[in-house]
């Protein structure tokens, strides 16, 4: 009977492995949205321009992933009509590249109408694992906290379904794919909200430098620079702060 019960046990969970979906290529979409008016801070300027936009931005990205290698970039707005040309432009030609096993990453940012090209190591981000659990987009996900550009938190659902270690923009890291995250501190978050598997995805391949190729700490120099040319003036609290949410943003 002992033995009976057993093999009825080990047959029940060979089927589950059987059936679990366990990705190595395929395609996401994310819904990212981001509450506009909190992100332009308390200027006289930005208090002039909130009565004229939505709280709200919403844009969808597509994630490619296959052999390690990923790519995230803009594909659509929700209401695009709504949002004013300077407040979409950086979301629409920036372009996120990865390669795991290289361990390297390559970010094509617009700042403001200049285009930058980041090539640097993948950083490393400190994650602790929580109990919590979620469905996302179909997928078993697990709750973790993890910590980037020293004070900023990030608090992301990733699934080991998705072998991966992958999630939008440089986050990753963890034992799975990032399939939901929110940075408060950026009045941002992300979802997915299609997963194709799509076992033929196209060879993922690194993107190509037009200009001059900067590193994370490079670009964070170069960007506080830029800003003294723009206006900024770091002695004024609300325009350090709009300035350190600015490098925060390219940085990520």
């Amino acid at each position: 009977m002992k033995k009976t019960i057993l093999i009825f046990v080990l047959n029940i969970g060979i089927s589950l492995m059987a059936s679990a979906q366990f990705l190595e290529s395929g395609e996401i979409e994310f819904e990212v949205k981001t509450n506009i008016k909190k992100t332009m801070g308390s200027t006289p300027w930005a208090d002039m321009m909130k009565d004229k936009l939505p709280n709200f931005k919403t844009a969808y990205y597509k994630y490619a992933f296959n052999q390690n290698k990923t790519t995230y970039q803009f594909d659509h707005w929700e209401n695009k009509e709504l949002i004013p040309d300077m407040f979409r432009k950086s979301d629409e030609q920036s372009i996120w590249y990865s390669d795991f096993n290289a361990n390297m990453f390559i970010m094509q940012k617009d700042v403001f109408g200049t285009a930058f090209h980041i090539k640097d190591s993948i950083i490393k981000i400190e994650w602790k694992l929580s109990n919590e659990n979620r469905i996302i987009a179909g997928y078993n996900c697990r709750k973790a906290t993890g910590k980037i550009m020293d004070s900023v938190y990030v608090f992301a659902f990733y699934t080991e379904e998705i072998t991966v270690p992958g999630g939008p923009c440089t986050i990753h890291g963890l034992p799975g794919m990032i399939l939901g995250m929110t940075i408060p501190r950026l009045y941002t978050s992300w979802i997915a909200t299609k997963i194709n598997d799509k076992s033929k995805v196209a060879l993922i391949t690194e993107p190509t430098a037009s200009k001059s190729v900067f590193t994370m700490s490079s670009i964070r120099k170069t960007i506080i620079e830029k800003t003294k040319e723009w206006g900024g003036d770091d002695e004024d609290p609300e325009s350090r702060k709009w300035i350190e949410q600015l490098i925060w943003n390219v940085l990520l």
